[in-house]
């Protein structure tokens, strides 16, 4: 249906209106706030499990599974709100296809939610796409995690990350937005195809199969549709995630 992201783009403003590219942001914005309280907050408790004495510096092999912990947890929270931010942003471009889930034009967060709960096997249904949820979480986090402490180390010359300055920290936490997607970003594709599948006549029988069926029928490279935009957003996005997180604790003391 598109030719690119920027044919995306004009298309979904000749259709929606600049409305349309907000579609789906109802869910992610309610949620973010507590999406990334929980990442931090499990990823410190790890610190401090991991860490020999109170205040020693960790290595970015355990900033790895710090992060790997950590996005186990966020799994359970991304899983539901990414269904339904799926589902808005793709019911215009797959309406009357045999891939639209059951053909229902949806009018919000909270309608998505009434209607899998109601018509998809309750709250399991919500949780369609969990494995491969899980499967880019949890070492997208860890190597997102572990390249923000390798980036922080190599600018500061040490393990001591304290005295940098907040660039530093905003290029640490672009580069390691970045690397989240460059490793895990197929299953993001698989994820996603699966939360929007026909829940009356799936096309998929699970992860693996959706995999398969779009290697076969569009190679690799269907592996990565998306894979520019989802990288011009994730950058900049931790790059100052990860700076509020910096500021937050330097003022908390």
């Amino acid at each position: 249906m598109y030719s690119g992201a920027i044919d995306a783009v004009k298309q979904t403003i000749a259709s929606e209106g600049s409305r349309g590219l907000y579609k789906g942001m109802g869910a992610p914005l309610a949620t973010v706030a507590v999406f990334n309280a929980v990442l931090f907050t499990v990823r410190g408790q790890l610190e401090t499990v991991l860490r020999s004495h109170p205040g020693a510096p960790l290595t970015v092999t355990q900033q790895f599974v710090c992060g790997a912990g950590a996005g186990l947890a966020v799994s359970f929270l991304a899983c539901p709100t990414e269904l339904i931010k799926c589902r808005l942003q793709a019911q215009g471009a797959l309406a009357g296809t045999a891939t639209a889930s059951v053909g229902v034009k949806y009018g919000g967060p909270l309608d998505v939610a009434r209607h899998v709960l109601r018509s998809e096997g309750g709250t399991k249904g919500l949780f369609k796409g969990l494995i491969p949820t899980m499967a880019r979480e949890i070492p997208g986090n860890a190597i997102m995690f572990g390249v923000y402490e390798a980036v922080k180390q190599m600018f500061a010359g040490g393990t001591d990350t304290s005295g940098l300055g907040r660039g530093s920290q905003i290029v640490a936490g672009g580069l390691a937005g970045g690397s989240f997607w460059l490793l895990v970003y197929p299953t993001d594709v698989v994820k996603s195809v699966l939360q929007v599948d026909n829940c009356k006549n799936p096309r998929f029988s699970g992860s693996l199969d959706a995999f398969r069926k779009i290697k076969a029928s569009e190679g690799f490279k269907g592996l990565y549709k998306g894979f520019g935009p989802a990288m011009g957003r994730s950058v900049p996005a931790n790059a100052a995630c990860f700076l509020a997180y910096e500021m937050t604790r330097s003022a908390l003391g």
